[in-house]
């Protein structure tokens, strides 16, 4: 059974739904007077609270944008108080208390623990501060959720592992690792992997990895290449970049040449070269300017009272273990192999051309077409 329940089909895609919130002046109101809604001016505070750093996006695409986004919506007067947990699920709780304590107006929240953070929810739900699930389904009273479509992204990984690994029977062994057992977002991950891969293939062995670690990911490779035998592993299935980062490396220490079929996920630069090599099979390309920029969007309007755009905002519904029926917004996702980089992590501007073919790419690059 999926955690999240889509109630409309079809998610409008960012770029076709942008909304001038900022024109709607400093006391926005929602349908006609009667539905009006307590406002705020332009003179807010988003606190946004983060998971970690050893997936660079969070630094790198998702604060830059929300900080930058919300300046644009409100008219350079509103502000972004940034604050990252490094995976721990008790420096984000004292976070997030912080925010409360600091009356923030609202709070993005990507929990380290889903489940772990309900309480602090509550609180600042009882302080009168909205808090909205950004990337990650956190627990508690949350006033919204915006994230991609996970079990998606582990299904469109799936079925890539399948193609590249084709023709597939169905005693072929992989290894599939997954992400931190702490993240919701890890078990929809994994059971929208498993809708496509049991029966295909013989899952020989199978983790849940803390931390989403790299390190921990090659340990855990390590383990499954000495029980199966490096030779008898035909495809690897990686839930993200940095963990296929880890399996990669345990296999060249175990003296693989001739990699088998590895998936991803976030699209960051390391991978996006691996896939150019052909190291990697593919990642997941999520638009995180799309996911950040609603999430701001998403933000502004609830706490300026904005009722009609914020609901234009999350026309889905997901379900939480503790909640129902909460308003979202599902990002769509695109498989990214060799043949749509270009048209993908280049054309967003996710990374620039250059940097992708450097000096030791560059014939690789030119190889599959993807040179200057």
């Amino acid at each position: 059974m999926r955690p999240t329940r889509r109630i409309v089909t079809a998610v409008a895609a960012a770029s076709t739904m942008t909304l001038s919130l900022a024109a709607c002046g400093a006391l926005g109101v929602s349908g006609d007077s009667s539905e009006a809604s307590p406002t705020k001016g332009n003179d807010i505070t988003v606190g946004l609270l983060l998971p970690e750093t050893a997936n660079t996006r969070y630094d790198k695409f998702d604060y830059p944008i929300i900080r930058n986004k919300v300046l644009e919506l409100t008219d350079k007067q509103g502000k972004v108080e940034y604050l990252n947990a490094d995976a721990d699920a008790a420096k984000q709780a004292t976070q997030l208390q912080q925010m409360i304590d600091d009356q923030v107006d609202v709070i993005l929240l990507d929990a380290v623990d889903s489940h772990a953070i309900a309480d602090g929810v509550q609180k600042a739900k009882d302080a009168g501060i909205p808090v909205i699930a950004y990337d990650r389904l956190a627990e508690g009273p949350i006033d919204a959720y915006v994230s991609f479509d996970n079990e998606l992204v582990g299904e469109v990984q799936a079925r890539s592992l399948l193609e590249a690994m084709a023709p597939v029977d169905s005693s072929d062994k992989i290894v599939m690792m997954n992400g931190s057992p702490t993240d919701p977002n890890a078990k929809q991950f994994k059971a929208g992997a498993l809708s496509e891969l049991n029966g295909a293939v013989d899952i020989a062995k199978s983790y849940d990895t803390k931390d989403w670690k790299p390190e921990n990911a090659q340990a855990n490779m390590a383990q499954a290449i000495q029980s199966i035998g490096v030779n008898n592993i035909k495809g690897v299935y990686a839930a993200n970049d940095g963990m296929a980062g880890g399996v990669i490396k345990a296999l060249e220490a175990a003296g693989v040449t001739n990699l088998p079929p590895i998936t991803g996920q976030d699209a960051e630069l390391d991978a996006v070269q691996r896939i150019v090599s052909g190291e990697q099979y593919m990642s997941v390309y999520k638009s995180y300017p799309q996911e950040a920029e609603s999430a701001a969007q998403m933000a502004v309007a609830k706490v300026q009272g904005k009722d009609i755009q914020f609901d234009s905002l999350t026309q889905d519904q997901v379900d939480s273990p503790t909640d129902k029926d909460i308003p979202a917004l599902l990002v769509p996702v695109v498989a990214l192999t060799q043949k749509n980089i270009k048209k993908t992590v280049v054309a967003d501007g996710i990374h620039e051309l250059s940097d992708i073919c450097s000096a030791k790419y560059k014939a690789a690059c030119q190889e599959i077409g993807l040179g200057k």
